[in-house]
Formats: C-alpha cells, sequence, structure tokens
C-alpha cells in the first residue's frame, strides 16, 4: 500500500517507520528543514513544503495514495490537509492535539475518516504500569469508554463461578475470555473463573473499579459480587 503522511515529527516518523518496515510505500510531507533532513537520512521519499496546501500535496500524488495521516503538531493544517486528500479520495486520519476536541472534530469534521489522540496511547502504557499485573488497558474507545483485561486473583469474589454466573455493571460487557496459558476466544457462558484466567472487558469508566473488584478482587464478599444473591 501507498501512504503520504504529513508532519515528520516524532509521531509522523515513527509511523512512516512502522508502515516502511512493514514493507508499504511511504511518502513524507514535512515544512521544517531540519525534519526534512532527518526524514531523508532516515531514506525516506521527502516532500519539502507546506502540507496544508494544496500544491504541495499534489507533488505527493494523492490519486496514487490509499491514505494520508495528517499527524503534524498543527491541528488546523492537519484538517486542511486531511480536506484536500479526501478531494483526491483517500483515506484520512486527523491528528489532533487536544483531548477535548476529539468530540468536535468527529462531529463536524465528516470528511475526515479517523481523528487520533496520540498521547492517549502513551497514557495507556503509563496507566498499565501503575495498575500492575491484574488489570491492563487495552484501548481507550473514547474518553468515557475503555478495553481493559483482567486477571483473575485468587481473591477474586467470582472464583469458581461461571461467565454465565458473572453479573457485571449496565455499561460493562465481556468481550473475550481465555483460560490460563490459553489464546483469547469468544466467551463460553459454562466456562468456570479460575486463577490466572484472563477477560477482555468494555466499560465505561464510571464502572470500571466495580468490574476490577468483582473480576480481579478488591476485599469484596462474593456476595456483594453477585449483586446480593
Amino acid at each position: 500500500m501507498r501512504f503520504v503522511i504529513m508532519g515528520a515529527g516524532r509521531v509522523g516518523l515513527r509511523t512512516a517507520r512502522v508502515l516502511k518496515e512493514e514493507g508499504h510505500e511511504v511518502v513524507v510531507v514535512e515544512k521544517d528543514q531540519k525534519s526534512v533532513e532527518r526524514a531523508r537520512k532516515e531514506g525516506f521519499d521527502v516532500i519539502a513544503g507546506d502540507g496544508s496546501t494544496e500544491a504541495v500535496l499534489a507533488q505527493a500524488d494523492l490519486a496514487s495514495a490509499d491514505a494520508l495521516g495528517a499527524l503534524s503538531g498543527d491541528l488546523n493544517d492537519n484538517f486542511i490537509a486531511c480536506l484536500i486528500a479526501k478531494h483526491h479520495g483517500c483515506r484520512t486520519v486527523l491528528r489532533i492535539d487536544e483531548d477535548y476536541r476529539e468530540d468536535i472534530y468527529r462531529r463536524y469534521a465528516s470528511d475526515v475518516d479517523e481523528v487520533i489522540y496520540p498521547e492517549r496511547l502513551g497514557a495507556i502504557a503509563a496507566k498499565n504500569a501503575l495498575m500492575g499485573g491484574s488489570i491492563r488497558a487495552v484501548a481507550d474507545i473514547a474518553r468515557n469508554l475503555q478495553m481493559v483485561e483482567l486477571t483473575v486473583t485468587e481473591g477474586s469474589p467470582m472464583q469458581g463461578y461461571t461467565l454465565s454466573e458473572l453479573e457485571l455493571p449496565a455499561k460493562a460487557q465481556v468481550l473475550a475470555f481465555g483460560k490460563q496459558g490459553e489464546t483469547f476466544g469468544l466467551p463460553d457462558a459454562d466456562a468456570s473463573l479460575e486463577t490466572d484466567d484472563r477477560l477482555v472487558v468494555l466499560a465505561d469508566f464510571e464502572v470500571l473499579d466495580d468490574v476490577r473488584q468483582i473480576i480481579v478482587g478488591d476485599g469484596n464478599t462474593r456476595a456483594a459480587a453477585m449483586g446480593g444473591a
């Protein structure tokens, strides 16, 4: 596949490297001369110029590109580049620099295929380190919705119960289940929960702690996890 990456900063260049390592063709568009030279030293085909202008993006041959990633640190430039690329039939990915802007751009930037907030990915890694081994963030789907992997501990109130008996809050759902040492699969209602079994759960932030207490255990009683039954 052929990709155009606008912005050779931290996010853009890392993305370009990954795509290149996977065998894809990558063209980088960058206006900062130092960044241009750095990208060229790494062997990238670089177009020096302002990627928010149609004349510069035209040099990247957008008609033959599968997608454009507008990944510079300038939100306005990114948005304009996406609009230009969409006109040429490219899939577009828009980088935003502030979490609060995501809802606005998802609502009004109808011509943009995907909106990303790279800083969130770094936050996930930090969060995993802080939470330890029994709960691991997989992805932030939105500001209020997260996918997490939880590991059943010896102190879990659900030890010995089946998935069909697992009662999570209304804003949480089990997506996948894996026995100790096995790969994840679709949840089996008859599977029993034992130490080191893993579940992938999609949950609203406001109930995430309740989910953790039910599956991982946090000093709560078994009856509390079962809704008092």
